[in-house]
């Protein structure tokens, strides 16, 4: 994840609110048309894709209301600024993904024990609209997934729906050529797994930021050496590095200085050091001396 401020991708937050809106509108009513699809035809792999896009509709719908949220500026009830709202609305995404793939597996598991008959001309027609809508999704959050977490992962959901679409359009011509009913709740198995698989890989990031882990990048060990590297420095500990949100990197540490070393000097030269270098622009340094010993040494880390 990134870790600093400095973004390439610049769009106006209204613009991009507006991208978003647009992308919830026609996934809403895409769902509409797999759902009825779906029902008519009789194949649960188009309900499933449906229910795959219902998600990321209601997903976008999370990351809007986010967006607008972390767009607050710091009080005194969040001194951090409300910028967390998108993380927190990701891992509610995420969540929400593993309820549906464990939903459809069950689901699944059920029709292949009695595969009902599918109406496989519906399946493609309607999947074909599927593919379309998710590329439209897609090309309005394509440049917003840059610099959100939110995003990146409904512009992903987007791209895991269209292979999705071109599942369900393979079984349903496998379904007109041979009539192997079968096919259709084992797409449906492949696209939960998918899901399973992509939501895996994806919350682990929003996990690290919301448990306060160190990011990926910088790397604490590397910070480490390049504060206790700087001339001054005698000794380095109770060090802390996390994530504030997504895109700023909070860094605080005790240093021990020789004697008579300049405060203020030491301080201005490691934080520049932190900014140039590593991309951390919220550093707290805690200077203390060998006479002085450290403040903290009585209370646990």
């Amino acid at each position: 994840m990134p870790h600093d401020h400095h973004h390439h991708h610049h769009i106006d937050p209204g613009a991009g609110d507006r991208r978003v809106a647009w992308a919830v509108v026609v996934n809403m009513a895409l769902t509409l048309v797999q759902i009825v699809g779906g029902v008519l035809s009789g194949s649960l792999a188009l309900i499933a894709d449906a229910i795959h896009n219902f998600s990321d509709a209601v997903s976008l719908i999370i990351a809007l209301v986010a967006r607008r949220i972390a767009r607050r500026p710091r009080d005194a009830r969040m001194t951090f600024g409300y910028g967390r709202a998108e993380v927190v609305a990701a891992l509610v995404n995420y969540t929400t993904l593993f309820v549906i793939a464990f939903y459809l597996i069950a689901e699944a598991v059920m029709r292949l024990l009695d595969p009902p008959g599918v109406e496989g001309w519906t399946v493609v027609i309607v999947a074909g609209v599927a593919l379309l809508v998710d590329a439209v999704t897609a090309a309005l959050t394509y440049a917003m997934s840059k610099d959100s977490v939110n995003i990146r992962a409904a512009f992903l959901h987007n791209l895991a729906d269209a292979l999705s679409s071109v599942a369900v359009i393979f079984a349903g011509t496998l379904i007109l050529i041979y009539d192997w009913r079968l096919i259709d709740p084992l797409v449906t198995l492949g696209i939960a797994g998918y899901i399973l698989w992509h939501a895996g890989r994806e919350v682990m990031p929003v996990v690290r930021i919301l448990m306060l882990g160190s990011p990926a990048s910088p790397d604490i060990a590397a910070v480490r050496a390049g504060v206790a590297a700087q001339e001054g420095v005698e000794d380095i500990h109770h060090t802390h590095l996390w994530q504030i949100d997504e895109h700023r990197t909070a860094f605080e540490t005790h240093l021990v200085v020789r004697d008579g070393a300049d405060f203020a000097e030491l301080t201005e030269r490691i934080k520049t050091m932190l900014a140039e270098r590593f991309g951390i622009f919220h550093a707290t340094l805690e200077l203390e001396t060998a006479a002085s010993g450290c403040a903290d040494q009585r209370r646990p880390d």
